[in-house]
């Protein structure tokens, strides 16, 4: 199978182009799906504070045996650390769950506008990642109005990860992210739901070229520069969703999959959830 390949982020460090989600996991089904996930040569997995499952996903690091210099982990924090001294907490905690000395990728987990400390929080991060606590640092469910504030203090994130599938184009932000330098990471990189699975135009695409479905959908993903995370505790699917590197879809392919973008009414509006 061949490898993901990574993406140099704006500080030069190297991001693999697909990783592994782990919502919603608990702590033992997280530790078993990050082994399998390494030992398939998954080598990027995404975690958060607010999953409960870091304790999990650091003990699958470690049954896995794969040396922590190949691994890319990225976490992320709640509301609460938002502030000036909140993130260093945030990271720490991080790390004692996790029990690990770094963390490759720390990102805010939502703008939560309301209480308009996500530029503060952002500044802190810089020097978490001056420090060393942190290899790069970025942010998640950010819309452009929210990266607008942190572009006015100076401030450019390494990585927004926003949700994104061929159903939920995100043009917009996409747009700000690649004239900043910004890397896009899609969470829902498979829709929610199954409905896009079973999308006519998705299943010819995949009939064409011997794949499944999903896998023409993280194809996508990949051609278009973005870094999927599909979720999966199924070794078989784990397998599948990174079996995305040995083909590539025709240009026509992609207009194809471009033209399936709709309004997704039951997306999370990060001007008011957050947490």
């Amino acid at each position: 199978m061949t490898p993901a390949p990574t993406l140099p982020l704006l500080n030069g460090v190297q991001m693999p182009q697909l990783g592994l989600g782990t919502w919603p996991m608990n702590d033992a089904e997280a530790s078993t799906a990050v082994r399998q996930a390494l030992l398939l040569g998954y080598r990027l997995i995404d975690t958060a504070e607010n999953y409960g499952n870091e304790a999990g996903v650091g003990e699958g690091f470690r049954q896995s045996g794969i040396p922590r210099q190949e691994i890319f982990l990225t976490t992320k924090f709640n509301r609460q650390w938002h502030s000036e001294t909140g993130p260093r907490h945030a990271a720490e905690a991080s790390l004692k769950r996790l029990q690990m000395e770094y963390i490759d990728l720390l990102l805010i987990h939502w703008p939560n506008p309301d209480q308009d400390r996500y530029v503060d929080a952002f500044a802190a991060m810089v020097k978490l990642l001056k420090a060393g606590l942190v290899r790069a640092i970025g942010v998640s469910n950010f819309k452009p109005a929210h990266l607008d504030k942190l572009f006015a203090a100076g401030l450019v994130p390494h990585v927004n990860q926003i949700q994104l599938s061929p159903y939920l184009r995100r043009d917009g932000v996409v747009a700000v992210h690649r004239a900043k330098g910004i890397v896009t990471e899609s969470w829902s990189p498979l829709g929610r739901g199954g409905d896009i699975l079973l999308d006519p135009i998705i299943q010819n695409i995949a009939v064409a070229h011997g794949k499944k479905p999903s896998q023409i959908i993280l194809r996508w993903h990949v051609q278009s520069g973005y870094v999927p995370t599909p979720k999966s505790a199924n070794p078989d699917l784990q397998k599948e969703n990174l079996d995305v590197f040995g083909f590539s879809l025709t240009a026509d392919e992609i207009q194809a999959l471009n033209g399936l973008n709709k309004p997704d009414m039951t997306m999370r509006d990060s001007d008011v959830f957050g947490h």
